[in-house]
């Protein structure tokens, strides 16, 4: 199989299920920002964190696929069989971030990113995550997504979010709290 196709030459390229969009469409945009988004997580995944981090990450990675799947599939026309979400994929984010929360200080302020490459990592996946939201949520108003797939970007970047405090937590890396000027 060749990588090049040249199909897309002309700045459009096809859905699953043949439909032809620019390279523009909110299809596009959408599973191209959680291609990304999984790319990010691969960089967490590569840092020295523990194994059950690297074998949830590993998981989300392979969920991110799933959800990369069903966007770039035309919800009219295709007729491949598409892996789907299910309830659980979430209560595990849900489940991850409650364990998390056992040992993590209270939240009482606003955290600024940073601290280790890590928590900066996590930080960086989470902002990708939340712009990959908005724009799933932009496509929900034009065409049919799964809604588990909008509670599953919401759940993912609480998740690195949480994550990323748990490293620093990890590290004894204190967090940097925003306090604001007044």
């Amino acid at each position: 199989m060749k990588i090049y196709t040249k199909t897309g030459d002309k700045g459009y390229t096809s859905l699953i299920g043949g439909t032809r969009v620019p390279k523009h469409h909110l299809r596009i945009e959408s599973y191209g920002t959680i291609d990304e988004l999984n790319s990010y997580i691969g960089l967490i995944r590569d840092q020295d964190i523990a194994v059950h981090d690297k074998d949830i990450l590993k998981h989300i990675q392979d969920r991110l696929f799933t959800i990369g799947a069903s966007l770039a599939a035309d919800p009219e026309k295709s007729r491949m069989v598409i892996p789907d979400l299910h309830l659980s994929d979430i209560e595990l984010l849900e489940h991850e971030m409650d364990e998390m929360n056992k040992v993590l200080p209270a939240l009482k302020h606003f955290i600024l990113p940073g601290g280790s490459i890590a928590v900066s990592y996590c930080h960086v996946a989470r902002c990708v995550c939340r712009r990959a939201e908005r724009i799933v949520v932009h496509l929900n108003e034009a065409d049919v997504v799964d809604e588990k797939v909008i509670i599953y970007l919401n759940r993912l970047s609480d998740y690195l979010f949480t994550l990323a405090r748990k490293f620093g937590f990890d590290a004894d890396v204190a967090e940097n709290q925003w306090i604001p000027r007044v």
